[in-house]
């Protein structure tokens, strides 16, 4: 069954993931665990865009692609395999995907998926020892494409042998005028000229698979998601949303994708929670029309902490608040939080930042005439 990588067990251990060697190939080595990332590349079949991404993310290795000729049943842009160039020297180091049916023998492109197992190999070039993956060795990923060679006579794409033989036959009347024979012309292509050929034509295939690249990239400069993060306010003064640059990519990458929303509903209440999940990912509700709590002779409580952090910390209860005789009750409301021991086992020590944060967002997007105030749901 196609899925997810067999990754590799680490050396030392009772069981090895010892790999199945091709046709020709040398003796069978266990997979060093420095490989694992270039593995799964390779075996889940990685798009070229995407496995340099992935590659970058987890080595620090220089990353490259070579551009080959696709073959019968291969997509092309998808890795075909890799190969390790040591920056010490020695051998080659190559990483493939083998794909097997159930009874062991090679399947084809063109086998059902749900009967495919894929695993990878990871061998030298002459056979010998896979050294552990050094931080300077070069990867070069293998992406097959369909290239200028497919306009060429077969003799040059390797299809066919290098050796071809054309018959001339002349006509009757040479025959019997002159006393002409056929004669059988052969044409020698040198396979190494064939190479030589073939990687030239290679240079302007690059060139053309960089363009088209660019091209095809060009729907992701407006999509948030995908977008370079420099587009992102260019993106966002579309919709006259000012973007805060100092947050985090991810959060300037989802305000923007909800912008035309948080836009409209900007000063309500599904405004205000909705940007504050996206900030801070706390669960909270506005409780509207809830004035704070009045203040009670012999029951008022006064708040120490300068801000709303430092009342936190020192666990204060909720304060008695002076209200304006005869203000209306529509221009208060609340903002309810999870109880207290959820919120810190949430956010741990960013707790207070969090808290500061929140009060911060609402007094940028509640209406100028609204009074607020921030309380721990205690009845759970």
């Amino acid at each position: 069954m196609h899925g997810g990588p067999n990754l590799p067990v680490p050396k030392g251990e009772e069981s090895h993931n010892w790999l199945a060697p091709q046709a020709g190939d040398g003796p069978l080595q266990p997979v060093p665990d420095d490989y694992t990332y270039i593995e799964e590349v390779v075996v889940v079949g990685y798009p070229i865009k995407r496995a340099r991404q992935y590659l970058a993310r987890h080595l620090g290795n220089p990353v490259t692609y070579r551009l080959v000729a696709v073959q019968r049943g291969e997509k092309s842009g998808i890795i075909r395999q890799a190969e390790i160039i040591p920056a010490g020297g020695g051998e080659n180091i190559h990483v493939r995907a083998v794909r097997t049916l159930p009874d062991g023998t090679p399947a084809s492109y063109f086998a059902p998926t749900d009967l495919v197992m894929v695993r990878a190999t990871v061998q030298a070039t002459n056979g010998g020892t896979v050294p552990p993956l050094g931080p300077m060795d070069r990867i070069v990923l293998h992406v097959p494409v369909r290239s200028y060679q497919r306009f060429l006579p077969a003799i040059y794409q390797g299809a066919v042998p290098t050796r071809s033989q054309n018959i001339l036959r002349p006509s009757e009347r040479a025959m019997r005028q002159w006393g002409a024979r056929e004669e059988a012309r052969t044409t020698l292509v040198d396979a190494r000229h064939a190479d030589q050929f073939q990687r030239f034509l290679f240079i302007f295939q690059h060139l053309m698979t960089t363009v088209v690249d660019k091209i095809d990239g060009l729907p992701d400069l407006t999509n948030p998601s995908l977008a370079n993060p420099k587009f992102l306010p260019w993106i966002a003064s579309w919709v006259s949303f000012e973007l805060d640059e100092s947050l985090p990519i991810h959060q300037q990458r989802e305000l923007v994708r909800r912008s035309i929303r948080l836009h409209r509903t900007r000063g309500t209440r599904q405004g205000i929670e909705e940007m504050i999940q996206v900030l801070t990912s706390a669960p909270v509700q506005v409780g509207e029309r809830i004035k704070p709590q009045p203040n009670v002779l012999g029951a008022m409580t006064l708040a120490g902490g300068r801000d709303i952090a430092e009342r936190y910390l020192r666990e204060e209860p909720p304060a008695f608040f002076l209200l304006q005789p005869n203000r209306d009750h529509t221009t208060f409301f609340s903002l309810i939080l999870e109880n207290r021991t959820a919120f810190k086992a949430r956010f741990g020590e960013q707790a207070p930042a969090i808290l500061r944060r929140i009060s911060r967002i609402v007094t940028n997007e509640m209406p100028a005439h609204v009074t607020f105030t921030i309380q721990f749901d205690e009845s759970v």
